[in-house]
């Protein structure tokens, strides 16, 4: 149960049974009944918190749907009610049938409803005046989403349409590391503040701070599989073994590692490319240099060549654990040999 209504229900559970005693207090013939009174009063609460925890994930969609269809379904009834149809006979047959379609119209109509609550918008077109409110893909963010940074230029993009979710405590452990004594602690977690102000900034992307916290002891991947988990979302994360984890308990999980090697182009032997050489490479006379993407590319004879961009002719590329590797050569080793 959560901690903040907790003591909501439990002060009107207290005030249902206050009013049980209330009501003999008023009513001076009503004086000996007033225990089996405050007992009334007190079942009375205890059910309506029952019916509220029974209603727990019921939308405002589905809230909408359903008193639309009470609507729908009295409005017929009244009408096929009123109608010649049933002018005339029996005046207890005539009650009888006009009780059975108020109990059968609006039951139908609000099944009816129901079913198509997630094209209802269609029908009251008030429902998407206030966007938290729609019924959106969620997805739970993690402090690595926001460390990384490629969020932001995805978002901006429009390539995901789920609004994000970011608990207080992942904003939190984000300020912890930005005060964190260690530097590079401090430049990544400085980095993810600086993200997160991007996507605040960002009209197209729907960010949501939720100050839900988890009552359940467990490290922090633990936390955050378990409120995705509660809250019915995805959980969005770069984190590999947080991804299993998620996995594991049977939450889907969005990695932006996995969708950035969808998204490498596929190169073919005899492409040129173009690239940086930044270091020397194991044997001899070669060079490496890296895609945007990250990929590894080893250039034959481009030793001499350290700290220039050069254009490169693919030769072979490997698949392995961590992606690709790719080897190429100058131009002009190609035509010497």
């Amino acid at each position: 149960m959560n901690q903040t209504l907790l003591p909501i229900r439990i002060v009107f559970v207290a005030l249902c049974a206050a009013a049980g005693w209330l009501v003999c207090y008023a009513i001076a013939d009503w004086d000996r009944y007033r225990v089996a009174a405050v007992a009334v009063g007190l079942c009375i609460g205890l059910l309506v918190v029952l019916v509220d925890v029974l209603l727990k994930g019921f939308s405002l969609r589905g809230l909408s749907a359903v008193t639309f269809g009470i609507a729908v379904g009295v409005l017929v009834a009244h009408l096929i009610g009123s109608s010649p149809l049933l002018e005339h006979g029996d005046k207890s047959v005539v009650y009888l049938a006009r009780l059975g379609l108020f109990l059968v119209c609006p039951y139908l109509a609000i099944v009816i409803a129901l079913r198509g609550k997630d094209e209802f918008n269609l029908v009251i077109p008030y429902v998407r005046f206030v966007p938290h409110e729609v019924d959106v893909p969620l997805a739970v963010v993690d402090t690595s989403v926001l460390i990384d940074g490629r969020i932001a230029r995805v978002c901006e993009a429009g390539f995901l349409s789920s609004a994000l979710i970011i608990p207080r405590f992942v904003l939190n452990e984000l300020s912890a590391i930005a005060d964190s004594p260690d530097p590079h602690k401090q430049a990544r977690g400085r980095r993810g503040l600086e993200v997160l102000n991007e996507l605040r900034r960002l009209k197209q992307a729907d960010i949501r701070i939720t100050e839900s916290d988890v009552t359940k002891p467990g490290d922090f991947d633990a936390k955050l599989v378990f409120l995705a988990q509660s809250m019915r979302a995805k959980l969005l994360t770069t984190d590999y073994n947080l991804a299993k984890l998620a996995e594991f308990h049977g939450v889907p999980w969005l990695n932006l590692n996995t969708l950035a090697r969808s998204l490498r182009p596929e190169l073919m032997i005899g492409e040129r490319i173009e690239l940086d050489l930044v270091k020397p490479g194991k044997e001899d006379g070669q060079a490496v240099g890296f895609m945007e993407d990250g990929a590894m590319v080893v250039v034959h004879g481009g030793k001499h060549y350290l700290g220039q961009r050069v254009e490169a002719e693919i030769v072979s590329v490997l698949p392995t654990s961590g992606g690709k590797m790719i080897f190429a050569r100058l131009p002009g080793a190609a035509r010497a040999d």
